[in-house]
């Protein structure tokens, strides 16, 4: 299935979330939730992505708690973001985000610390994602599903197995014109800082400057920037090598499986989709009891067979089917070389060089 989260759950920060977030930064109240709650006595308004849960997921959770759960969606990080730094009370008790988002919104004083005696389920949780970068020890979220960030490609098209970000950024002649990369501000200039040796989360101008001179290098050899229909062109031909995030790389394995997909030896990045509670919920021990149900296997599995994701529930992943995974490579990737790519982190205001770098590359005659 195509799942429209895609551009947006993975960008980062920019001038207008800072601008948010800093107009709307407060203290954590930090008050003790009451472990006894009648939860019936509550109800929660859900803030995600379409398509990303299943679509009884409210009346579960209802039916095991007694809590009535309102679902609305977003379309954008930037959408939920704008959403929730909107009024003091924006509505929203359980707000889905990418991880550098929910650090920005942490750090300004607006998610509530999570009460870990409400969500047991923790424990199905791969040990390192209880220490990703952007949020350690899962102070502020919880991670739903997680990924990296790599080369999409038919070896019947290319002829070979690429292995390199130099494949995509300085292709062989006979692939001019059959690749494409993806626009979203850290994701276009991740390719290049990696094949120069740089961090995805540099903060170094001159990095970026290096990087924004391959990308316009390598734009002449694009088919096109793609965020969303790249791995329609694999299946259609029209493409051979694309930028791709791995589980929309397995959108086309469902259509090709003559598709394959690498994580470049140069490596990648980590992105994460997390789960927040609001400081502003007065439902929190229902909140945290629906980040609780979230972390049970049943949906985390529910969500890589269905969404194509990993997640970092092990007790999830390790209920797939070999099936599954046979048929969708990626899902096999070890938790081990997973998180050995960088994981993003929001930049703070340097972010807004990412943005002019995009502008530039993608402006650019």
């Amino acid at each position: 299935m195509k799942h429209p989260r895609a551009i947006a759950a993975v960008g980062l920060a920019t001038a207008a979330l800072l601008a948010l977030t800093a107009c709307s930064g407060q203290e954590s109240g930090g008050e003790e939730l009451d472990p006894n709650a009648d939860l019936t006595q509550q109800e929660l308004t859900v803030g995600i992505w379409a398509d990303y849960y299943p679509e009884d997921l409210a009346e579960r959770f209802e039916e095991a708690t007694g809590v009535p759960v309102t679902i609305v969606h977003h379309s954008t990080n930037e959408d939920i973001v704008a959403k929730l730094t909107a009024s003091a009370d924006p509505g929203i008790d359980v707000a889905f985000m990418s991880g550098q988002y929910a650090q920005a919104l942490g750090e300004q004083g607006l998610l509530a610390e999570l009460d870990k005696s409400f969500i047991p389920n923790e424990k199905n949780l791969y040990p390192e994602a209880l220490e990703l970068p952007y949020d350690p020890g899962n102070v502020y979220s919880e991670p739903y599903a997680w990924g990296t960030t790599g080369l999409c490609y038919r070896p019947d098209l290319t002829g070979y197995d690429p292995t390199s970000w130099d494949d995509l950024l300085n292709p062989r002649p006979e692939l001019e014109g059959k690749t494409t990369m993806l626009s979203t501000d850290r994701w276009l200039a991740l390719p290049a800082l990696k094949l120069q040796g740089h961090s995805v989360n540099t903060t170094d101008q001159a990095d970026l400057d290096e990087a924004k001179e391959q990308l316009l290098k390598t734009k002449p050899t694009l088919l096109a920037f793609d965020d969303t229909t790249f791995y329609s062109k694999l299946v259609s031909g029209e493409a051979a090598l694309v930028q791709a995030w791995d589980g929309w790389c397995n959108y086309g394995i469902a259509e090709d499986p003559r598709i394959e997909f690498v994580i470049p030896e140069e490596g990648s990045d980590l992105w994460a989709d997390t789960m927040t509670v609001l400081e502003s919920s007065k439902n929190k021990e229902a909140a945290m009891t629906f980040v609780n149900f979230i972390l049970d296997p049943e949906i985390g599995t529910w969500v890589a067979e269905n969404i194509l994701y990993n997640v970092p529930n092990q007790a999830a992943m390790e209920a797939l089917s070999p099936e599954t995974v046979e048929a969708y490579p990626s899902l096999g990737i070890s938790v081990e070389e997973l998180t050995s790519q960088e994981a993003i982190v929001d930049l703070g205001e340097f972010s807004t060089s990412f943005t002019d770098l995009n502008t530039a590359v993608l402006s650019a005659n």
